[in-house]
């Protein structure tokens, strides 16, 4: 009867056992599903943004020249306006010839303000630059007076030292003769 009820525990134990592979297999097979399933959408979001970015580099110099040609309708079509009778025609020459006498005006403003900067800007260099000049030159006489001055005492004191070597030698040469 042992075995029996072993063979029983057994079989039991197999059939839950079995029942765990097959959920397990069930859920690896649900994942990989929805992995596939992620890596499709991504692929297909990918390929959008692409042919999104291709539509919008075409799409944009289009729209850009459009929008320019537009201007340029446009500025001819209100300059035209001016010249359809001789008072409208005299009237935007004036308006030209102001706007014309305006901008000389600001450039030669402008020219003269940037003469004036560049001007200054020199002064000051040529100040500074004389100025580094005069220090330099201070400071490189200081610099030989005192090299001189130190070259001077240096002779001197080795000129004494001969001296008094000379007359030692001299006075053992003399005691010893």
């Amino acid at each position: 009867m042992a075995t029996t009820t072993e063979q029983r525990n057994r079989a039991t134990a197999g059939k839950k056992a079995a029942a765990t592979r097959k959920r397990n297999a069930a859920r690896r097979s649900q994942s990989a599903r929805q992995a596939a399933a992620t890596r499709a959408e991504a692929e297909r979001t990918y390929v959008e943004a692409l042919a999104t970015q291709a539509e919008r580099a075409v799409l944009i110099p289009v729209g850009a020249a459009l929008v320019a040609r537009d201007s340029v309708i446009e500025s001819v079509v209100e300059t035209a306006k001016g010249f359809r009778t001789r008072s409208g025609v005299e009237r935007e020459l004036k308006r030209f010839e102001r706007r014309g006498n305006t901008a000389r005006n600001r450039a030669v403003r402008q020219v003269k303000r940037t003469r004036t900067r560049v001007e200054r800007e020199l002064r000051q260099r040529r100040t500074q630059a004389t100025r580094l000049v005069k220090r330099n030159r201070r400071q490189v006489e200081q610099q030989v007076k005192r090299t001189r001055r130190d070259f001077e005492r240096n002779a001197t004191n080795l000129q004494n030292g001969a001296e008094k070597l000379v007359d030692r030698v001299q006075d053992q040469v003399t005691t010893q003769a």
